[in-house]
Protein backbone atom coordinates (compact mmCIF):
# COMPACT_ATOMS: atom_id res chain seq x y z
CA UNK A 1 0.00 0.00 0.00
CA UNK A 2 2.79 2.34 0.82
CA UNK A 3 4.27 1.75 -2.60
CA UNK A 4 0.96 2.49 -4.29
CA UNK A 5 0.55 5.78 -2.37
CA UNK A 6 4.17 6.66 -3.14
CA UNK A 7 3.52 5.86 -6.82
CA UNK A 8 0.34 8.03 -6.89
CA UNK A 9 2.18 10.94 -5.17
CA UNK A 10 5.09 10.60 -7.58
CA UNK A 11 2.66 10.61 -10.55
CA UNK A 12 0.87 13.63 -9.08
CA UNK A 13 4.13 15.55 -8.74
CA UNK A 14 5.05 14.67 -12.34
CA UNK A 15 1.61 15.85 -13.57
CA UNK A 16 1.72 19.07 -11.54
CA UNK A 17 5.25 19.87 -12.73
CA UNK A 18 4.22 19.17 -16.33
CA UNK A 19 1.00 21.21 -16.07
CA UNK A 20 2.44 24.19 -14.19
CA UNK A 21 6.07 24.29 -15.28
CA UNK A 22 6.87 22.43 -18.51
CA UNK A 23 3.66 23.22 -20.46
CA UNK A 24 3.86 27.05 -19.89
CA UNK A 25 7.58 27.06 -20.70
CA UNK A 26 6.94 25.12 -23.94
CA UNK A 27 4.10 27.50 -24.85
CA UNK A 28 6.35 30.48 -24.18
CA UNK A 29 9.14 28.87 -26.25
CA UNK A 30 6.73 28.25 -29.16
CA UNK A 31 5.54 31.87 -28.96
CA UNK A 32 9.12 33.16 -29.02
CA UNK A 33 9.96 30.89 -31.97
CA UNK A 34 6.98 32.21 -33.96
CA UNK A 35 7.97 35.81 -33.11
CA UNK A 36 11.54 35.11 -34.19
CA UNK A 37 10.33 33.58 -37.48
CA UNK A 38 8.11 36.62 -38.08
CA UNK A 39 11.05 38.95 -37.41
CA UNK A 40 13.29 36.91 -39.72
CA UNK A 41 10.63 37.14 -42.44
CA UNK A 42 10.43 40.92 -41.98
CA UNK A 43 14.21 41.12 -42.08
CA UNK A 44 14.36 39.21 -45.37
CA UNK A 45 11.63 41.49 -46.79
CA UNK A 46 13.64 44.50 -45.66
CA UNK A 47 16.75 43.12 -47.38
CA UNK A 48 14.75 42.60 -50.59
CA UNK A 49 13.36 46.13 -50.34
CA UNK A 50 16.86 47.51 -49.78
CA UNK A 51 18.13 45.68 -52.87
CA UNK A 52 15.15 46.93 -54.87
CA UNK A 53 15.83 50.46 -53.66
CA UNK A 54 19.46 50.22 -54.75
CA UNK A 55 18.24 48.96 -58.11
CA UNK A 56 15.81 51.89 -58.31
CA UNK A 57 18.66 54.29 -57.53
CA UNK A 58 20.64 52.74 -60.41
CA UNK A 59 17.63 52.99 -62.71
CA UNK A 60 17.06 56.62 -61.71
CA UNK A 61 20.71 57.40 -62.49
CA UNK A 62 20.38 55.68 -65.87
CA UNK A 63 17.17 57.58 -66.63
CA UNK A 64 18.75 60.91 -65.65
CA UNK A 65 21.69 60.13 -67.94
CA UNK A 66 19.30 59.24 -70.76
CA UNK A 67 17.34 62.47 -70.28
CA UNK A 68 20.58 64.49 -70.29
CA UNK A 69 21.69 62.66 -73.44
CA UNK A 70 18.44 63.40 -75.26
CA UNK A 71 18.41 67.00 -74.04
CA UNK A 72 21.90 67.39 -75.51
CA UNK A 73 20.42 66.23 -78.82
CA UNK A 74 17.71 68.92 -78.64
CA UNK A 75 19.01 72.29 -79.82
CA UNK A 76 17.30 75.49 -78.70
CA UNK A 77 14.52 76.75 -80.97
CA UNK A 78 16.78 79.54 -82.23
CA UNK A 79 18.81 76.92 -84.16
CA UNK A 80 15.96 75.67 -86.38
CA UNK A 81 17.48 77.26 -89.46
CA UNK A 82 20.87 75.59 -88.80
CA UNK A 83 19.35 72.11 -88.65
CA UNK A 84 17.27 72.83 -91.76
CA UNK A 85 20.45 73.98 -93.49
CA UNK A 86 22.21 70.73 -92.48
CA UNK A 87 19.35 68.65 -93.94
CA UNK A 88 19.49 70.63 -97.17
CA UNK A 89 23.28 70.31 -97.41
CA UNK A 90 23.04 66.54 -96.90
CA UNK A 91 20.44 66.30 -99.68
CA UNK A 92 22.60 68.36 -102.07
CA UNK A 93 25.74 66.38 -101.17
CA UNK A 94 23.95 63.16 -102.09
CA UNK A 95 22.93 64.63 -105.46
CA UNK A 96 19.26 65.13 -104.65
CA UNK A 97 17.31 68.12 -105.94
CA UNK A 98 15.17 69.81 -103.33
CA UNK A 99 11.84 70.72 -104.93
CA UNK A 100 9.76 71.60 -101.85
CA UNK A 101 10.60 72.54 -98.27
CA UNK A 102 7.57 73.75 -96.37
CA UNK A 103 7.44 74.35 -92.64
CA UNK A 104 4.33 73.06 -90.95
CA UNK A 105 2.87 74.24 -87.64
CA UNK A 106 5.00 73.46 -84.60
CA UNK A 107 3.76 70.93 -82.08
CA UNK A 108 4.50 71.82 -78.47
CA UNK A 109 4.93 68.83 -76.23
CA UNK A 110 5.77 68.65 -72.54
CA UNK A 111 9.46 69.56 -72.60
CA UNK A 112 10.20 69.87 -76.30
CA UNK A 113 8.92 71.29 -79.57
CA UNK A 114 8.49 69.33 -82.79
CA UNK A 115 8.97 71.26 -86.04
CA UNK A 116 7.66 69.22 -88.97
CA UNK A 117 8.97 70.07 -92.45
CA UNK A 118 7.29 68.82 -95.62
CA UNK A 119 9.98 67.97 -98.17
CA UNK A 120 10.07 66.75 -101.75
CA UNK A 121 13.36 65.48 -103.16
CA UNK A 122 14.16 64.24 -106.64
CA UNK A 123 17.08 61.95 -107.47
CA UNK A 124 18.02 58.32 -107.83
CA UNK A 125 17.06 55.81 -105.17
CA UNK A 126 20.63 55.13 -104.00
CA UNK A 127 21.15 58.84 -103.36
CA UNK A 128 17.93 59.00 -101.39
CA UNK A 129 18.96 55.96 -99.36
CA UNK A 130 22.35 57.56 -98.61
CA UNK A 131 20.51 60.75 -97.62
CA UNK A 132 18.41 58.80 -95.11
CA UNK A 133 21.50 57.12 -93.65
CA UNK A 134 23.26 60.47 -93.19
CA UNK A 135 20.14 62.04 -91.73
CA UNK A 136 20.06 59.20 -89.20
CA UNK A 137 23.68 59.97 -88.21
CA UNK A 138 22.98 63.64 -87.47
CA UNK A 139 23.73 64.84 -83.96
CA UNK A 140 20.12 66.01 -83.61
CA UNK A 141 16.96 64.00 -83.09
CA UNK A 142 14.88 63.74 -86.25
CA UNK A 143 11.98 61.59 -87.37
CA UNK A 144 10.69 60.85 -90.85
CA UNK A 145 7.05 60.02 -91.36
CA UNK A 146 4.45 60.08 -94.11
CA UNK A 147 7.03 59.03 -96.69
CA UNK A 148 6.01 58.27 -100.27
CA UNK A 149 8.57 57.13 -102.79
CA UNK A 150 7.48 57.21 -106.44
CA UNK A 151 9.08 56.79 -109.83
CA UNK A 152 9.26 60.00 -111.86
CA UNK A 153 7.21 59.34 -115.00
CA UNK A 154 9.09 61.95 -117.10
CA UNK A 155 12.66 60.98 -116.12
CA UNK A 156 13.92 57.41 -116.24
CA UNK A 157 15.85 56.35 -113.11
CA UNK A 158 14.66 59.28 -111.01
CA UNK A 159 12.66 58.79 -107.83
CA UNK A 160 10.44 61.36 -106.17
CA UNK A 161 10.46 61.25 -102.40
CA UNK A 162 7.76 63.14 -100.51
CA UNK A 163 8.00 62.98 -96.73
CA UNK A 164 7.71 64.90 -93.51
CA UNK A 165 10.86 65.24 -91.45
CA UNK A 166 10.37 66.35 -87.86
CA UNK A 167 13.13 68.17 -86.05
CA UNK A 168 12.94 68.33 -82.28
CA UNK A 169 13.99 71.32 -80.15
CA UNK A 170 14.07 72.31 -76.53
CA UNK A 171 11.04 74.18 -75.34
CA UNK A 172 11.97 77.85 -74.87
CA UNK A 173 10.44 77.85 -71.38
CA UNK A 174 12.46 74.79 -70.37
CA UNK A 175 15.69 76.17 -71.85
CA UNK A 176 15.16 79.47 -70.01
CA UNK A 177 14.50 77.72 -66.70
CA UNK A 178 17.78 75.77 -67.01
CA UNK A 179 19.80 78.98 -67.50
Amino acid sequence: MRKAVFFVVLMGIAYVSWAYMIKPVNANLDKQKSQLEAQMLKLSELEKATLAMRDLDNQMTELKNAVEFFNSKLPPTSQVHKVLEQVTVIAQKEGLKTKVVRTMPQKNWNNYVEQPLKMELHGNFNSFYSFLLELEQMARITRIRDMQLKKDPQNEGVAIAEFTVSIFFQDNKQAASKS
